[in-house]
């Protein structure tokens, strides 16, 4: 693995940190140089609590999930938002969510453990995932989760009979591929027919797997989900979704008999890396799919149901950043510019899976133009290992603290140990004051199940 060619033609932005605005969490400011979040000094921070270290604005974080609530009752008072926390986990990110009157969205035994370590409603957990062991379906089943969302003939039998074992009948969801193509990466594209995830619609699959839900014992079908992608700008690829769901609720009505309760559209809006990046809002999401849905019922014959969808990234993302101190800068003529950090793929691997793009600063020069541009290199040894490509930034010296932003989704949560580097500890900041809700792991931690 090794990072794709540099530009040399690429010129820095001249931006400084105030200028990036979508990009940035919501309480971002700089005053005296410094970058501050949540009125705390960051570079104070990573002084006091080390680097690499993760930071979430709380404020940033609630208020998102706010949006997403009234952004959608407020057009559709029979809806509900669910957090999708393979994004970010943890339990205090949990306890945030059920404050702020979300869903759940779990797509593992890990992820249901943490719910329930929490006290998370569980009648409000959907449990997700292509091949959830029979282990993970029996500690679902027996927490009494809300739904579990089916994703093939195989599953469907064995939700049937670890329920009929535990004398219960479980509400599902099946998880049907809609065969819509988001405009998104192709590592994650799940809506399309070419997917791991779902009932296929092809040859008519899909629809004849409804008959046999309906005749399992101990299952009770409740509705249908469908989740086409993640980090989508294009909203017409959402009400494309809803049409070929409800389309497909009204031919079960028509064939089965059958008027579902619930309809899961899943996530997936996309939220801004760069600054290039013009992202929907939330409000724009919550006006398309509900009209879309609303629309589709009249059109077709449909109860209006409950209306579901998974927010993760676009809650979580630009909540969070990363920071880390420079340890060795290293230039190679008409090649590129380095500037190594203490963290790297251990604790953001998107860069390096799918050559993920984010805006960085220097915190401590937050108020200088970003002037040169240079590569983020992380300390492992892979020559892929990077977190920033060919990026504008202030000019970087050692000891500087640097800051990646929209880090919040999908870095802390596909962390690794490699090279034996302990993960970083997660800050949530709010009101002018810090407070660690997960410490740094440690070197007695990487051996504790060594035996």
């Amino acid at each position: 693995m090794s990072l794709p060619s540099s530009d040399q033609t690429k010129q820095p932005d001249g931006l400084t940190t105030m200028q990036l605005g979508a990009v940035l969490p919501k309480t971002a400011q700089v005053k005296d140089g410094h970058l501050f979040i949540g009125g705390v000094d960051m570079v104070e921070l990573a002084h006091e609590q080390g680097t690499a270290l993760y930071v979430f604005d709380e404020e940033d974080l609630r208020s998102r999930m706010e949006a997403y609530r009234e952004s959608f009752h407020s057009r559709y008072a029979n809806s509900e938002a669910l957090y999708a926390s393979k994004a970010f986990l943890n339990k205090e990110v949990l306890r945030i969510a059920q404050e702020e009157g979300m869903c759940l969205d779990v797509s593992g035994g890990g992820e249901l453990a943490c719910a329930r370590a929490v006290g998370f409603p569980m009648e409000r957990v959907f449990v997700h995932g292509n091949n959830k062991t029979p282990q993970e379906l029996r500690e679902a089943i027996e927490a009494g989760v809300g739904r579990i969302v089916v994703d093939s003939r195989i599953e469907l039998a064995r939700v049937s009979k670890i329920a009929g074992e535990l004398g219960v009948e479980q509400p599902i969801l099946m998880r049907i591929t809609p065969g819509v193509e988001a405009d998104t990466h192709e590592y994650i594209k799940t809506g399309c027919e070419d997917s791991k995830f779902g009932f296929t619609m092809l040859d008519d699959f899909a629809f004849k797997c409804v008959g046999d839900a309906l005749a399992a014992p101990h299952v009770k079908l409740v509705g249908f989900h469908c989740h086409i992608g993640s980090q989508i700008f294009a909203l017409h690829s959402f009400r494309e979704a809803v049409e070929v769901m409800i389309k497909f609720a009204a031919r079960v009505k028509e064939t089965y008999g059958l008027e579902i309760t619930d309809l899961d559209m899943g996530g997936g809006l996309g939220i801004a890396y760069t600054v290039d990046d013009k992202p929907s809002s939330i409000d724009e999401f919550a006006e398309c799919t509900t009209s879309a849905v609303k629309d589709c019922c009249a059109r077709y014959g449909v109860a209006e149901p409950r209306l579901l969808v998974e927010p993760g990234r676009s809650l979580v993302a630009n909540a969070g950043v990363t920071l880390y101190t420079v340890g060795i800068l290293k230039t190679l003529p008409n090649i590129r510019k380095y500037v190594a950090i203490d963290g790297g793929m251990s604790d953001n691997i998107r860069t390096a899976l799918y050559h993920a793009d984010y805006e960085a600063v220097i915190a401590n020069k937050a108020d200088q133009p970003r002037t040169e541009i240079v590569t983020l290199c992380g300390k492992h040894c892979e020559s892929g290992d990077a977190v920033v490509l060919d990026g504008s930034i202030q000019h970087p010296e050692i000891g500087d603290t640097v800051c990646v932003f929209g880090t919040g989704a999908y870095c802390y949560t596909m962390s690794s140990t490699y090279n034996g580097q302990p993960r970083p500890a997660i800050v949530f900041v709010r009101d002018g004051k810090a407070r660690v809700v997960t410490r740094r792991e440690t070197y007695a931690d990487l051996m504790a199940r060594d035996l």
